[in-house]
């Protein structure tokens, strides 16, 4: 059986992934892709969102990054293990609201965790799988915010305040430039239907 393909979403708070993960999952059913997985991280598992409910609850200083890298990793390994290879083996194409990208950037570099130890918790964690596609939706800070807002609640993330993801969105702008075989950054300050043209564009490019 032909394995199946990994595309991954990231950016910043509020930037809509999880309307285009629904809007991408539609169009490749439409396209005669017999099972699309819909995933998310921190989560996706049983024992993911176990760990999910540590990280993103509570006081905004609750953890220093070196730990939630740990925990973010302890949570993607089951992911990985009992969601998304077992699909990916079946031929399925998985889809995910955020992947290792979000800890580079959150932790790794924002945090000051140090991208050498996230890359030595992958190796550990996941090894040699990476996602096929990132999909970077890029958006003004204080656009994405008042986004975010604007669906009630917010978690420890979105409370970290501007100059945080300011510098967030710099990250992960900076991990697209320097993985431009994997990485495209989509411009996501559009409606929903632009947004969601450009990413078909994006996957259309990938895969012919």
């Amino acid at each position: 059986m032909t394995r199946g393909r990994f595309i991954t979403l990231e950016g910043g708070e509020g930037a809509g992934k999880s309307t285009q993960i629904r809007r991408l999952a539609e169009w490749l059913r439409a396209a005669g892709h017999a099972e699309v997985v819909m995933t998310r991280e921190p989560g996706g598992s049983p024992g993911a969102e176990a760990i999910r409910e540590l990280l993103v609850n509570g006081e905004v200083d609750r953890w220093d990054g070196v730990t939630e890298v740990l925990l973010h990793f302890a949570a993607r390994r089951d992911h990985v293990t009992r969601t998304i290879e077992p699909a990916l083996a079946r031929g399925a194409w998985v889809i995910c609201d955020r992947f290792a990208d979000s800890t580079r950037a959150y932790q790794g570099i924002v945090q000051g965790a140090g991208l050498d130890i996230v890359e030595a918790a992958y190796a550990l964690a996941v090894g040699d799988m990476e996602p096929d596609l990132t999909l970077i939706l890029d958006i003004p800070v204080e656009t994405g915010l008042a986004r975010a807002a604007d669906r009630g609640g917010s978690d420890r993330y979105e409370r970290m305040g501007r100059d945080f993801h300011e510098a967030l969105r710099g990250a992960f702008l900076k991990i697209g430039a320097d993985h431009p075989e994997r990485c495209v950054v989509i411009d996501a300050t559009g409606d929903e239907d632009s947004v969601e043209k450009a990413i078909q564009a994006a996957v259309a490019s990938k895969w012919p």
